[in-house]
């Protein structure tokens, strides 16, 4: 009897765990609800903020980041294999959204960055950026080429839909007629500013 209950024990504790991984998988593959208030930005759209400058030599990627976002955890590794895969060639910024104060300092140090850190959360809603992890890529005249997911999985490992790997490639070939898939396009993540 005692033997029978433990096994019982153990597999309703094994259930409840199951149940949670699969339950957190099935959260992190819903899109992220579009706030009533969004304003959607065309691809082309000219992007004017005062936290970038006009003279800019290279493409601006801008990383929106939340510390506090798993999401946006997860996707830290791959994120650093594209500033160390296109460093030379794109101008790499990350834009950290966030109810809790951070210094530069503090996020260059935690995630191993050496790229500048931008606080500025005008940026997400002139770029049409609602939640965290998004990628938004400006060719050299600040126009946008790209906003959207750097994967459809989580971790970033799956190299078919690699989309922002995808665009950055498309924008240093000048591909102008790149499309994208709406898994692409749609925002999947933790909401802005409160990472929900």
């Amino acid at each position: 009897m005692k033997k029978a209950l433990v096994f019982f024990w153990l597999v309703l504790l094994f259930s409840a765990i199951g149940y949670l991984f699969w339950y957190n998988d099935i959260i992190y593959q819903l899109p992220t609800p579009i706030p009533k208030d969004y304003k959607s930005i065309e691809t082309g759209s000219l992007i004017v903020n005062k936290a970038l400058n006009n003279n800019h030599s290279k493409p601006i990627f801008l990383h929106f980041f939340n510390p506090e976002c798993p999401c946006s955890r997860f996707n830290m590794k791959h994120f650093k294999s594209l500033v160390k895969e296109y460093g030379d060639r794109i101008d790499f910024r990350v834009v950290v959204l966030s109810p809790k104060s951070f210094t530069s300092e503090t996020i260059q140090n935690k995630f191993g960055l050496q790229i500048p850190i931008l606080f500025d959360e005008t940026l997400a809603s002139a770029c049409g950026v609602y939640s965290t992890p998004q990628a938004v890529l400006l060719d050299q005249a600040q126009h946008l080429y790209y906003r959207g997911n750097y994967n459809t999985t989580r971790y970033c490992t799956d190299e078919k839909t690699s989309f922002a790997k995808i665009a950055l490639s498309g924008l240093l070939k000048k591909q102008t007629n790149l499309v994208f898939s709406e898994a692409a396009l749609r925002s999947y993540g933790c909401t802005l500013p409160d990472c929900k």
